[in-house]
């Protein structure tokens, strides 16, 4: 291409915000909805299987950490697995097969509903979901308008607002519309419906146009950023790109040990707080007696879902909150906030409870940790690793940090089921209260030498 059909084409990343970033914005934040949507339907599905009376059915508490966990443990291996390979070989094909994968699984489900098919179809609806996340950060980060970018992956994870939110309610309708307890495999209808309208809106697609600049793919980079963005679209290269990564063991040396740190173990910490007590916020309204009812079986488990719904819907405020704050504070300091505003509330939970408060203190108390986990670690965390790393380990970074996450969150739902048995509610609500105090502690101290001012590279 000559230089008078390039000297009026603007660089992806100095283009406007239109339709076209809108629309990539969009597809790109799929995996985010439909993995709070696994989670909230796991911790809904979790109670029911728990009221058959089959031995084939019956759940431990150990069974329930595993069942829980079992996506979890998917999401884990997935994100630093397909963000290695995506490093190398690209991102498109991966970004079709995620979806594809949650789809099949999700259908699986539906119909051959056991427990032996249940736990390894929730791995692969967890490894599908993985790579998305590795994947739709880096869509984002790489393509969207230099001056929103940030703002932009933040609102992506905070789309899994709708998941949460969505999926309870979808939920609710379904069960107090008649669904019996031998039916939760249907629920899994809805997450395999929003994983097929994924990949429907991926077939019409194009590779990351930075990811084929920095390998050299010039012609390709230049196709592929107007299949996306228009005519006018330029491909650009990343300002510090070599097209070569630097391997899996440098990242836990020097520096990038203290990205890792500061990326992936307050990941970790906010995974326990979002998914820990996200899964089985169901079992925890029951346990603490707010779910405003003296039910008994299915209806027991409707209202607790209902309350669920309600305090799932303060997720978005938080988010909004932390969207407001991410151009104009400091993430590391946003994050180190986050962690102590969710202890305290944690801690008033817990205080309610004891002192036998009203209902209302005791559901003020999940508001406030709901929006100060995602207006503080739940969103930044998840924009921190582009932020930090360089694009040549960029998929690595952010799929080592997503694994640090989900291996936190498998901590967090293995283990609540079996301290719920073992001391109750106080026993949980203290162990959420010092991981989220040991969150607080490390942002605290890592956030001057990793993040000491704003990156917007």
């Amino acid at each position: 291409m000559d230089r008078t059909d390039t000297k009026n084409m603007i660089p992806v990343t100095q283009l406007p915000m239109g339709r076209a970033q809108w629309r990539v914005w969009a597809v790109s934040s799929m995996e985010q909805i439909i993995g709070a949507g696994l989670s909230t339907l796991v911790g809904i599905v979790i109670p029911m299987v728990g009221l058959l009376h089959s031995n084939e059915n019956h759940l431990s508490g150990l069974m329930q950490g595993v069942v829980g966990a079992s996506g979890l443990l998917g999401i884990a291996v997935g994100s630093p697995l397909i963000g290695m390979i995506t490093d190398r070989h690209g991102y498109l094909a991966w970004f079709r097969i995620c979806p594809l994968l949650i789809t099949l699984a999700s259908l699986t489900i539906v119909f051959f509903p056991s427990l032996p098919v249940l736990i390894p179809a929730l791995f692969i609806i967890g490894f599908g979901v993985g790579g998305g996340y590795t994947l739709d950060s880096d869509y984002i980060s790489e393509t969207m308008p230099l001056r929103w970018n940030l703002m932009l992956v933040g609102a992506a994870k905070g789309t899994c607002s709708l998941g949460f939110m969505g999926v309870a309610a979808l939920c609710w309708w379904w069960l107090a519309g008649g669904l019996q307890p031998d039916g939760w495999h249907l629920l899994f209808i809805i997450i395999a419906a929003l994983g097929l309208l994924t990949f429907l809106f991926r077939i019409d697609w194009a590779e990351s146009p930075r990811w084929l600049m920095d390998h050299g793919r010039r012609t390709e980079a230049q196709k592929a950023a107007q299949k996306l963005f228009g005519p006018e679209a330029e491909a650009e290269p990343s300002a510090n790109a070599s097209g070569k990564t630097s391997g899996r063991s440098s990242l836990f040396r020097g520096k990038n040990l203290l990205r890792v740190i500061f990326s992936g173990v307050t990941w970790a910490c906010e995974g326990v707080g979002v998914y820990g007590v996200g899964v089985f916020l169901p079992l925890l309204i029951m346990a603490l007696g707010i779910d405003r009812s003296h039910a008994e079986g299915i209806e027991k488990v409707i209202n607790s879902v209902e309350m669920t719904a309600i305090i799932n819907f303060f997720i978005i405020p938080g988010f909004i909150i932390g969207l407001m704050l991410v151009r104009r504070m400091n993430h590391g300091v946003m994050m180190t906030l986050g962690f102590i505003l969710s202890a305290m509330g944690m801690g008033l939970l817990l205080w309610a409870y004891t002192a036998h408060w009203p209902v209302w203190v005791s559901v003020t108390a999940f508001v406030l940790f709901e929006m100060a986990l995602n207006a503080g670690p739940h969103l930044v965390t998840f924009i921190i690793p582009a932020q930090i790393y360089p694009i040549a380990d960029r998929g690595a970074g952010d799929g080592i940090a997503a694994m640090f996450g989900k291996l936190g969150a498998i901590v967090g739902v293995f283990i609540m089921p079996v301290l719920l048995s073992a001391g109750g509610i106080k026993l949980v609500l203290i162990v959420c209260i010092s991981v989220m105090a040991l969150g607080a502690v490390i942002s605290g101290v890592l956030t001057p030498v990793v993040l000491p001012s704003q990156n917007r590279k």
